[in-house]
């Protein structure tokens, strides 16, 4: 299958993979707060693929297999070589106990989520994901949610150092033995990224919801130490859980909730420069994001083949720069904020 348009490529951290600079996120393959048919979810992944997405990422926890049920019926569609696939760690499925919570996903597989960061548990996730996917490699393999949002402040240095002699150990001999051609972790804090950052030899990290257009915490340490080490960043949750695509309307998630006044008030605020200069908001956030140099992909997701679409035609729009410059003349964006054009 050949792609209807090509997107920008760029390197991954220092391994050979080239990504495109818009990846396809799954969790709503996993029914994240929606149930989806599984032909217009297969049909989905089947867009993004065909308008030159080749960055699939996704995990066990999304519908505790289910995305990953779904993304392996499309990848079996087109030629391996053609996309990179990353899934994660820290989940293994039980099959033989109910499902629990499913947190969000209110669809999914009957499998309960099993919460373990060590080297045993490791290789029965890898095990199961590349069974679910149908295939006998990964590309991109990440330790999912090592940070204080999943686990609580008061187990998350328990958490790091179960990783750090579990997961990792057993993920860097996967690169060493090829099953994998890149390692990291997929963290909703910058500061965990640092941590592993400066603990471990990783190639790639997804850092979710922390470097946006409404806020940027990894600038300062993260960013330039990904720069330092040759470390790739994947960005996901650059509409910080929907703000910055509905804008400040009634009802507007901010880091899964409903946003506070503040969040609110800033929105407002940059939703007005983005208007004098005709652009969309959602637009901006993602041109926004793919302005750092250490950024490799924006990763979004999408329920419809309409949704992939749509966030292909805001990547092709063009967007002025003196927007940036109004964004920061207002200090609503951080002055030394890389922005579109300055890579």
């Amino acid at each position: 299958m050949s792609p209807l348009s090509a997107l920008p490529r760029r390197a991954v951290g220092r391994t050979q993979l080239q990504v495109s600079v818009l990846g396809f996120g799954t969790a709503p393959l996993g029914d994240l707060f929606l149930q989806l048919d599984d032909r217009i979810a297969i049909t989905t992944v089947e867009r993004a693929f065909e308008l030159g997405i080749n960055l699939l990422d996704t995990s066990p926890l999304y519908g505790h297999g289910l995305a990953e049920h779904r993304c392996g019926t499309a990848i079996r569609r087109v030629p391996r070589d053609q996309i990179v696939l990353c899934t994660k760690v820290g989940r293994w499925m039980d099959p033989l106990h109910g499902a629990g919570d499913h947190s969000g996903f209110v669809g999914g597989q009957p499998h309960r989520a099993v919460v373990d960061y060590s080297y045993d548990g490791t290789m029965r996730s890898v095990e199961q994901s590349l069974l679910r996917l149908g295939t006998d490699r990964l590309d991109l393999l990440l330790i999912h949610d090592v940070d204080i949002w999943t686990h609580g402040r008061d187990a998350i240095e328990d958490r790091f150092r179960e990783a750090m002699a579990g997961a990792y150990v057993a993920l860097d001999r996967l690169r060493s033995e090829g099953v994998v051609a890149g390692i990291g972790v997929g963290v909703n804090e910058a500061e965990m990224c640092v941590r592993f950052a400066q603990t471990g030899s990783f190639d790639v990290m997804l850092l979710a919801g922390r470097y946006s257009l409404l806020e940027q915490p990894a600038l300062k340490e993260f960013l330039p130490l990904a720069q330092h080490r040759g470390i790739g960043v994947l960005l996901g949750g650059v509409f910080n859980s929907g703000i910055l695509a509905t804008g400040a309307v009634s009802g507007a998630k901010y880091n899964y909730r409903d946003a506070p006044p503040d969040i609110l008030a800033k929105v407002v605020q940059i939703e007005r420069v983005c208007a004098a200069h005709g652009v969309p908001l959602p637009t901006a956030a993602l041109h926004f994001a793919l302005g750092h140099p250490a950024v490799a992909s924006v990763v979004l997701g999408a329920q419809s083949p309409q949704e992939v679409e749509r966030n292909v035609a805001a990547l092709a729009t063009d967007v002025p720069a003196a927007l940036w410059a109004d964004l920061k003349a207002a200090q609503l964006l951080e002055a030394d904020a890389p922005v579109p054009g300055s890579r």
